[in-house]
């Protein structure tokens, strides 16, 4: 799977680490409906570092399309409030 950090690029990570990806995703999604700055601010740096530690960057020059697009570090709890679907940024 590709996954798009914005305003990072790219990585290639295994769908084998979807699960531990997940459970971050779920606790960011309860913290963003909540407004809980503080664990949002947490998680969302916890889900973007397992995915940078999991994932192979991707030359910067490599353009394949990311079938996961994450936010930046420095976005807002509303804008990730935008990006949420049902089951979060990760589907699944």
């Amino acid at each position: 799977m590709i996954v798009r950090i914005m305003g990072e690029g790219q990585v290639r990570l295994d769908d084998s680490h979807l699960t531990e990806l997940n459970e971050l995703d779920d606790e960011l999604l309860a913290e963003t409906k909540s407004g809980d700055e503080e664990g949002f601010r947490r998680t969302l740096g916890a889900l973007l570092d397992a995915v940078r530690r999991l994932g192979v960057p991707l030359p910067d020059d490599s353009l394949e399309p990311s079938e996961l697009i994450l936010p930046a570090a420095e976005a807002t709890l509303s804008e990730v409030r935008e990006m949420l679907n049902d089951d979060g940024l990760i589907p699944g």
